[in-house]
């Protein structure tokens, strides 16, 4: 048998493996997630609602969806589960904030970014009078060309 023969089975093989290793890591994790609730702690539903824990049971956990309403949802309809900081920004409806990066502060207008500084630098071009000498050709001033032209 020629190995350029079998190396296509070989990596589809390989792929499947690795496939199926991630797939199971993903399961693993997100069991570990699902363990680690406890009465208190917030969740978000897979369904994307918001809840907190009120009890845990083997395969079940009963979620207080309002205040004094429960309801009894399966472990893995759990999408995730939230710390307590985040769960109560969502909740009370809070603005995200980080401290470590602060947004920079932006005026409302450009006037603070045209204040005089007394250490501007000219960069324009010089006068045109300078510039025209008459060792030049052509020493007269050129009309400015009309733009619909």
């Amino acid at each position: 048998m020629d190995i350029a023969f079998l190396f296509p089975f070989i990596l589809l093989i390989g792929v499947m493996f690795l496939m199926t290793r991630s797939a199971k890591n993903r399961q693993r994790q997100a069991l570990e997630m699902r363990d680690s609730m406890e009465p208190g702690s917030g969740v978000r539903t897979i369904g994307g609602m918001y809840a907190e824990v009120k009890e845990v049971r083997e395969d079940t956990v009963l979620l207080e969806v309002a205040p004094g309403v429960h309801a009894v949802y399966a472990k893995n309809a759990i999408g995730a589960v939230l710390d307590a900081d985040e769960y109560q920004r969502i909740i009370n409806d809070e603005p995200y904030v980080d401290d470590e990066d602060e947004a920079p502060v932006v005026p409302d207008d450009a006037s603070s970014l045209t204040e005089d500084d007394g250490d501007r630098v000219e960069l324009g071009k010089a006068d045109t009078d300078d510039a025209v000498t008459s060792d030049s050709p052509d020493s007269s001033p050129k009309e400015p060309r009309d733009p619909k032209s």
